[in-house]
């Protein structure tokens, strides 16, 4: 799969994913007063994030045809 992921793109996911995933471990320890189903929902979202911010690749991206990555795919 190309990258289709560009740098900033990577910093702003991977700043969300750290985000869901402190939400969601605060979730558990009880230290953020939010209803428990969110931990879960925010851990697969910070997982997600963080693995698309590090692979460079977007599944979702492919499906729609966007691509935020200024280099050509094809020189990488």
């Amino acid at each position: 799969m190309d990258k289709n992921v560009g740098a900033t793109d990577q910093q702003v996911r991977t700043v969300v994913g750290a985000l869901a995933g402190t939400g969601s471990i605060a979730i558990l320890a009880d230290a953020l007063s939010l209803p428990e189903i969110l931990a879960p929902v925010l851990g697969v979202v910070a997982i997600a994030m963080l693995v698309t911010a590090a692979t460079g690749t977007c599944g979702l991206y492919s499906l729609i045809g966007v691509d935020t990555c200024p280099m050509d795919s094809d020189a990488a």
